[in-house]
Protein backbone atom coordinates (compact mmCIF):
# COMPACT_ATOMS: atom_id res chain seq x y z
CA UNK A 1 0.00 0.00 0.00
CA UNK A 2 2.93 2.43 0.93
CA UNK A 3 5.19 1.53 -2.28
CA UNK A 4 1.82 2.32 -4.16
CA UNK A 5 1.56 5.52 -2.55
CA UNK A 6 4.86 6.12 -3.30
CA UNK A 7 4.72 5.47 -6.81
CA UNK A 8 1.87 8.03 -6.95
CA UNK A 9 3.62 10.54 -5.58
CA UNK A 10 7.13 10.40 -8.15
CA UNK A 11 4.58 10.00 -10.93
CA UNK A 12 2.84 13.49 -9.49
CA UNK A 13 6.19 15.02 -9.16
CA UNK A 14 7.36 13.65 -12.60
CA UNK A 15 4.18 15.18 -14.69
CA UNK A 16 4.35 18.62 -12.57
CA UNK A 17 8.28 18.99 -13.47
CA UNK A 18 7.25 18.31 -17.08
CA UNK A 19 4.57 20.56 -17.07
CA UNK A 20 7.38 23.23 -15.28
CA UNK A 21 9.85 22.46 -18.45
CA UNK A 22 7.45 22.29 -21.22
CA UNK A 23 6.21 25.82 -19.56
CA UNK A 24 9.78 27.05 -20.11
CA UNK A 25 10.04 25.97 -23.53
CA UNK A 26 6.77 27.91 -24.36
CA UNK A 27 8.33 31.35 -23.14
CA UNK A 28 11.43 30.73 -24.27
CA UNK A 29 9.77 29.73 -27.66
CA UNK A 30 7.87 32.64 -27.75
CA UNK A 31 10.37 35.38 -26.85
CA UNK A 32 12.05 33.66 -29.89
CA UNK A 33 9.17 34.11 -32.07
CA UNK A 34 8.73 38.00 -30.75
CA UNK A 35 12.30 38.74 -31.22
CA UNK A 36 12.34 37.80 -34.45
CA UNK A 37 9.28 38.92 -35.87
CA UNK A 38 10.68 42.30 -34.40
CA UNK A 39 13.97 41.74 -36.46
CA UNK A 40 11.89 41.15 -39.68
CA UNK A 41 9.96 44.36 -39.22
CA UNK A 42 12.62 46.34 -38.53
CA UNK A 43 14.54 44.71 -41.05
CA UNK A 44 11.35 45.59 -43.25
CA UNK A 45 11.28 48.64 -42.76
CA UNK A 46 14.60 49.73 -43.67
CA UNK A 47 14.22 48.32 -47.01
CA UNK A 48 16.53 45.23 -46.53
CA UNK A 49 13.09 42.91 -46.46
CA UNK A 50 12.40 43.75 -50.28
CA UNK A 51 13.26 41.96 -53.10
CA UNK A 52 16.24 43.23 -55.14
CA UNK A 53 13.70 44.01 -57.79
CA UNK A 54 11.04 45.99 -55.56
CA UNK A 55 14.53 47.44 -54.24
CA UNK A 56 15.34 48.51 -57.36
CA UNK A 57 11.69 49.83 -58.43
CA UNK A 58 12.17 51.93 -55.16
CA UNK A 59 15.62 53.08 -55.97
CA UNK A 60 14.71 54.25 -59.23
CA UNK A 61 11.38 55.52 -58.32
CA UNK A 62 13.75 57.74 -55.72
CA UNK A 63 15.80 59.03 -58.06
CA UNK A 64 12.93 59.73 -60.36
CA UNK A 65 11.10 62.02 -57.68
CA UNK A 66 14.89 63.81 -56.94
CA UNK A 67 14.93 64.65 -60.62
CA UNK A 68 11.71 65.95 -60.87
CA UNK A 69 11.93 67.99 -57.48
CA UNK A 70 14.99 69.51 -59.29
CA UNK A 71 13.23 70.23 -62.33
CA UNK A 72 10.41 72.21 -60.78
CA UNK A 73 13.25 74.27 -58.86
CA UNK A 74 14.55 75.37 -62.35
CA UNK A 75 11.16 75.62 -63.49
CA UNK A 76 10.24 77.69 -60.26
CA UNK A 77 13.14 80.07 -61.11
CA UNK A 78 12.54 80.60 -64.40
CA UNK A 79 8.70 81.60 -63.71
CA UNK A 80 10.44 84.11 -60.73
CA UNK A 81 12.35 85.52 -63.62
CA UNK A 82 9.89 85.80 -66.40
CA UNK A 83 7.11 87.45 -63.57
CA UNK A 84 9.69 89.81 -62.64
CA UNK A 85 10.37 90.66 -66.33
CA UNK A 86 6.72 90.84 -66.66
CA UNK A 87 6.78 93.15 -63.67
CA UNK A 88 9.05 95.50 -65.46
CA UNK A 89 7.68 95.78 -68.86
CA UNK A 90 4.03 96.71 -66.93
CA UNK A 91 5.71 99.30 -65.22
CA UNK A 92 7.36 100.91 -68.41
CA UNK A 93 3.82 100.33 -70.16
CA UNK A 94 2.21 102.36 -66.64
CA UNK A 95 4.70 105.13 -67.16
CA UNK A 96 4.53 105.52 -70.61
CA UNK A 97 0.88 105.07 -70.49
CA UNK A 98 1.11 108.24 -68.20
CA UNK A 99 3.33 110.19 -70.27
CA UNK A 100 0.80 109.58 -72.94
CA UNK A 101 -2.37 110.67 -70.86
CA UNK A 102 -0.36 113.67 -69.46
CA UNK A 103 0.22 114.64 -73.35
CA UNK A 104 -3.45 114.02 -74.39
CA UNK A 105 -4.34 116.19 -71.36
CA UNK A 106 -2.09 119.41 -72.18
CA UNK A 107 -3.30 118.96 -75.79
CA UNK A 108 -6.71 119.52 -74.70
CA UNK A 109 -5.76 122.53 -72.49
CA UNK A 110 -3.61 124.10 -75.43
CA UNK A 111 -7.07 123.07 -77.84
CA UNK A 112 -9.15 125.20 -74.77
CA UNK A 113 -7.14 128.05 -75.14
CA UNK A 114 -6.55 127.92 -78.63
CA UNK A 115 -10.35 128.51 -79.00
CA UNK A 116 -10.37 125.06 -81.32
CA UNK A 117 -12.86 122.75 -79.27
CA UNK A 118 -16.10 123.51 -77.82
CA UNK A 119 -16.14 123.89 -74.09
CA UNK A 120 -18.74 123.85 -71.09
CA UNK A 121 -18.32 123.95 -67.28
CA UNK A 122 -18.57 125.86 -64.58
CA UNK A 123 -17.10 129.59 -63.84
CA UNK A 124 -18.18 133.21 -63.70
CA UNK A 125 -19.66 136.29 -65.47
CA UNK A 126 -18.88 139.55 -65.13
CA UNK A 127 -20.67 142.52 -66.73
CA UNK A 128 -19.04 145.87 -67.19
CA UNK A 129 -21.50 148.79 -68.04
CA UNK A 130 -21.19 152.26 -68.59
CA UNK A 131 -21.19 154.41 -65.47
CA UNK A 132 -24.51 156.82 -64.74
CA UNK A 133 -24.34 159.65 -66.87
CA UNK A 134 -23.00 162.98 -65.41
CA UNK A 135 -24.25 166.47 -65.99
CA UNK A 136 -20.99 167.65 -64.61
CA UNK A 137 -18.87 165.50 -65.79
CA UNK A 138 -17.20 167.25 -68.90
CA UNK A 139 -15.44 164.72 -70.42
CA UNK A 140 -17.76 161.14 -71.00
CA UNK A 141 -15.04 158.84 -71.50
CA UNK A 142 -14.34 158.94 -67.35
CA UNK A 143 -17.34 157.12 -66.92
CA UNK A 144 -17.57 154.80 -70.30
CA UNK A 145 -15.98 151.31 -70.78
CA UNK A 146 -12.57 151.33 -72.27
CA UNK A 147 -10.23 148.37 -73.87
CA UNK A 148 -8.17 148.57 -70.78
CA UNK A 149 -10.74 147.78 -68.33
CA UNK A 150 -11.70 144.54 -70.32
CA UNK A 151 -7.58 143.34 -70.83
CA UNK A 152 -7.80 143.86 -66.86
CA UNK A 153 -9.94 141.43 -66.04
CA UNK A 154 -8.93 139.27 -69.06
CA UNK A 155 -5.61 138.97 -67.29
CA UNK A 156 -7.11 138.41 -64.08
CA UNK A 157 -9.01 135.43 -64.89
CA UNK A 158 -6.38 134.02 -66.90
CA UNK A 159 -4.08 134.61 -63.78
CA UNK A 160 -6.35 133.03 -61.43
CA UNK A 161 -7.16 129.90 -63.44
CA UNK A 162 -9.75 130.27 -66.25
CA UNK A 163 -9.64 128.01 -68.89
CA UNK A 164 -11.52 129.67 -71.42
CA UNK A 165 -12.97 133.38 -71.57
CA UNK A 166 -15.21 135.10 -74.02
CA UNK A 167 -16.66 138.31 -74.16
CA UNK A 168 -20.39 138.84 -75.48
CA UNK A 169 -19.96 135.36 -76.44
CA UNK A 170 -16.89 135.48 -78.49
CA UNK A 171 -14.37 133.52 -77.71
CA UNK A 172 -10.93 135.13 -77.06
CA UNK A 173 -7.43 133.21 -78.22
CA UNK A 174 -4.20 133.93 -77.57
CA UNK A 175 -3.63 136.05 -80.68
CA UNK A 176 -6.81 138.11 -79.67
CA UNK A 177 -7.32 141.42 -79.47
CA UNK A 178 -9.80 143.72 -78.28
CA UNK A 179 -9.88 147.81 -79.60
CA UNK A 180 -11.69 150.70 -78.43
CA UNK A 181 -14.00 152.92 -81.07
CA UNK A 182 -16.05 155.21 -79.18
CA UNK A 183 -19.04 153.82 -77.25
CA UNK A 184 -18.02 150.17 -78.36
CA UNK A 185 -14.71 147.77 -77.96
CA UNK A 186 -13.82 145.37 -81.35
CA UNK A 187 -12.59 141.77 -80.66
CA UNK A 188 -11.13 140.34 -83.58
CA UNK A 189 -12.38 142.58 -85.79
CA UNK A 190 -16.09 142.34 -84.14
CA UNK A 191 -17.85 145.52 -82.43
CA UNK A 192 -19.38 144.94 -79.24
CA UNK A 193 -21.90 148.14 -77.75
CA UNK A 194 -21.87 148.25 -74.07
CA UNK A 195 -22.59 146.77 -71.43
CA UNK A 196 -19.62 144.02 -72.00
CA UNK A 197 -20.38 140.13 -70.61
CA UNK A 198 -17.02 138.52 -70.04
CA UNK A 199 -17.10 134.71 -69.31
CA UNK A 200 -14.32 132.34 -67.69
CA UNK A 201 -14.78 128.47 -67.12
CA UNK A 202 -12.82 127.69 -64.05
CA UNK A 203 -13.30 127.17 -60.79
CA UNK A 204 -16.01 129.60 -58.85
CA UNK A 205 -14.51 130.12 -55.65
CA UNK A 206 -11.21 130.87 -57.09
CA UNK A 207 -11.74 133.09 -59.85
CA UNK A 208 -14.63 135.65 -57.73
CA UNK A 209 -12.02 135.59 -54.98
CA UNK A 210 -9.78 136.91 -57.29
CA UNK A 211 -11.35 139.76 -58.69
CA UNK A 212 -13.04 140.99 -54.83
CA UNK A 213 -9.50 141.03 -53.32
CA UNK A 214 -9.51 144.64 -51.36
CA UNK A 215 -7.84 146.72 -53.71
CA UNK A 216 -8.38 144.80 -56.62
CA UNK A 217 -9.35 144.88 -59.67
CA UNK A 218 -12.98 145.59 -58.97
CA UNK A 219 -12.59 148.49 -56.59
CA UNK A 220 -9.79 149.83 -59.73
CA UNK A 221 -12.91 149.82 -62.14
CA UNK A 222 -15.26 150.68 -59.63
CA UNK A 223 -12.89 153.88 -59.01
CA UNK A 224 -13.48 154.57 -62.84
CA UNK A 225 -16.91 155.22 -62.23
CA UNK A 226 -17.43 151.59 -64.36
CA UNK A 227 -20.80 149.12 -62.82
CA UNK A 228 -19.03 145.75 -61.92
CA UNK A 229 -21.36 142.95 -61.20
CA UNK A 230 -20.02 139.19 -61.18
CA UNK A 231 -22.18 136.20 -60.59
CA UNK A 232 -21.07 132.63 -60.53
CA UNK A 233 -22.49 130.35 -63.08
CA UNK A 234 -22.90 126.39 -62.88
CA UNK A 235 -22.64 125.84 -67.10
CA UNK A 236 -21.32 128.38 -69.17
CA UNK A 237 -20.91 127.02 -72.66
CA UNK A 238 -18.50 128.85 -75.87
CA UNK A 239 -18.45 127.05 -78.85
CA UNK A 240 -15.15 127.02 -80.70
CA UNK A 241 -13.65 130.24 -82.63
CA UNK A 242 -14.68 129.74 -86.36
CA UNK A 243 -11.94 129.58 -89.19
CA UNK A 244 -9.10 129.20 -86.39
Amino acid sequence: MKQRKLRKLKLKKKVNSNRVILSLVSLVLGFMVAFSFRVTQDESNNGKGLTNKQWEQHLNLRNELIDQEEKNRELQKELNAKQEKVRKIETNLSKEAQVFFNMAEDAEKYRMFLGKVKVSGKGVKVTLADGEYDPDEENINNYLVHEHHVFKVINELYISGAAAIAVNGQRISHNSYVLCTGPVITVDGYQHPAPFEITAIGDPNVLSSALNITGGIKDQLVNDQIVFTMEEMDDIKMDPILGN
